[in-house]
């Protein structure tokens, strides 16, 4: 295993961490432990892909398991917001269903031998949704956290339809 692959891993690692922290925390400070540990998860996804690309470690298995990694480590986050009263359900449930909708156009694409690659507005959404759970892991006034819902919301929103509108073309020719 390369050290771009043992870097996804420990994201992978940390998640569970990361909730035992928010979950059993009782300490007043547990909540930076937690951010601390997201913050960390957050850098080894910027990390592991630099690495990979940089010093030619690109392996399936990352290509896998790296864009899983970061699924499960920002709705983990969010769970946890939804659980607590932060977030609402719904908030989470347009995330899951753009992340289920691209990667299902991304399986069609696949199977017709095209790749759909990351657009730029998939990588603002990514930034500003892991920028967001940061601030939302501080003690913040509840209008923050209502503008970083919406921002997690709307460019949540914004990428899908995107990532739809430039591959209209893979669901028309899907049989």
């Amino acid at each position: 295993m390369n050290t771009a692959n043992k870097l996804t891993m420990l994201r992978v690692l940390m998640i569970p961490a990361f909730l035992l922290v928010l979950y059993l925390g009782q300490a007043p400070w547990s909540n930076y432990v937690a951010l601390a540990i997201f913050v960390v998860a957050s850098l080894t996804d910027t990390l592991d892909g630099y690495i990979a690309r940089h010093y030619n470690q690109t392996t399936d298995f990352g290509k896998f398991m790296d864009p899983l990694a970061d699924k499960c480590l920002v709705t983990a986050a969010m769970l946890w917001f939804v659980e607590i009263g932060q977030m609402p359900g719904w908030a989470l449930l347009v995330v899951i269903i753009r992340e289920f909708g691209v990667s299902g156009l991304r399986m069609v694409a696949a199977d017709k031998g095209r790749v759909i690659a990351a657009g730029w507005s998939g990588k603002v959404k990514t930034a500003s949704t892991m920028v967001c759970i940061v601030l939302m892991l501080l003690p913040i006034a509840p209008w923050i956290n209502g503008i970083c819902v919406a921002v997690i919301v709307l460019t949540t929103i914004y990428s899908g339809v995107e990532y739809f509108m430039k591959n209209l073309d893979m669901l028309s020719q899907a049989k």
